[in-house]
């Protein structure tokens, strides 16, 4: 970013907090769309240290994960979990995320790396699992979905969704984000390999989202969403930086009952960059002209689709929440003066 967007879209956490006292409790309930459906707004990480930070969205005295976890519910109807990306869920984790949120709270949990294809650390694998590898497979620092056993990535799948059932007991599992890198583009057998992953979380709710602008270009792009389609599998639709091979272009587009926005800044320079915290790499806040050019597609998504989830990934500080708040806003705006 230029020195002048640099003020703009990175004034600082007093600066956007500045902005969210306009629009404080613009995002604690979902905002109901004329025809039935809902739109719920939240943010893709309730944890991340800078956003933990004193002072910067959570009370000085929300001091544990318990309390901060009840403060984001009051604010946002919905969250993404993005720690099963890095790591397999545990059970007794769900559980406490049911006790701590209110029954209508919702939580998109984002697919484990092996699920996805791409690679996760052989430690942070259970030990009962890692027990399971043979040898030198073991001895792998990392591993990917290929180098497992059939068996082995069964049992993946049985940990992951049986870890989340506390969530789907309870009507607070949303949908399954399978977010798959720059690597994998538009062919057979990956199309292959999605459906399998779709298959293996039958009965859940899945969600894709593509790095590779390759899905989505003027070939591939009716099949990509007709593919989608077939699968009962929601396209994911992104606000992010163009120009690269991982960008994605802005189409909007409902391929099942489901319909879900993520933001993830347009921060062009630390898009690709390497060795970054996830915050650094989304550390963006919208400016609100760039959220209500969004507001038009997204009533029209959700008039079609049953449930609309709208998550900011810029979670750098409160960005992200400063931001779900006025999109909130704009939203609930642009529906009263549909009525």
């Amino acid at each position: 970013m230029t020195a002048s967007a640099r003020d703009l879209h990175d004034p600082s956490a007093d600066a956007a907090g500045d902005r969210a006292a306009d629009v404080a409790v613009a995002a604690v309930d979902p905002i109901e769309v004329p025809g039935g459906g809902r739109i719920r707004i939240g943010t893709a990480s309730w944890t991340d240290p800078t956003m933990t930070a004193a002072g910067v969205f959570y009370p000085t005295n929300a001091n544990t994960a318990e309390e901060r976890l009840q403060h984001y519910a009051a604010t946002f109807p919905l969250v993404e979990v993005d720690a099963t990306y890095y790591a397999l869920p545990v059970e007794s984790t769900a559980k406490l995320w049911v006790e701590r949120t209110p029954p209508d709270f919702v939580f998109d949990i984002k697919a484990h790396a092996l699920m996805t294809g791409q690679g996760t650390e052989t430690k942070r694998l259970p030990k009962a699992l890692r027990h399971e590898l043979p040898e030198p497979i073991a001895a792998k620092s990392r591993l990917y979905a290929k180098d497992l056993p059939s068996d082995v990535l069964d049992a993946v799948y049985g940990i992951f969704r049986g870890a989340l059932e506390p969530l789907r007991e309870a009507g607070q599992l949303g949908s399954i984000l399978l977010q798959y890198p720059k690597w994998v583009f538009p062919s057979n057998e990956n199309r292959d390999a999605i459906a399998e992953a779709v298959a293996r979380l039958d009965g859940l709710r899945v969600a894709v989202e593509f790095r590779n602008g390759s899905w989505l270009n003027e070939k591939n792009a009716d099949r990509t969403l007709r593919f989608l389609r077939d699968q009962n599998a929601a396209f994911v639709m992104v606000d992010e930086p163009q120009g690269f091979k991982s960008s994605v272009p802005p189409v909007t587009a409902v391929t099942s009952d489901l319909a879900l926005v993520r933001f993830h800044g347009r921060n062009a320079e630390t898009w690709e960059a390497k060795n970054i915290t996830p915050a650094e790499r989304f550390r963006y806040l919208y400016g609100r002209e760039e959220l209500e050019e969004w507001a038009p597609r997204i009533r029209t998504v959700a008039e079609e689709a049953k449930d609309t989830h709208v998550l900011m990934n810029n979670c750098y500080a409160n960005y992200g929440t400063t931001n779900a708040r006025e999109i909130a806003a704009i939203l609930a705006g642009e529906l009263l003066e549909a009525d």
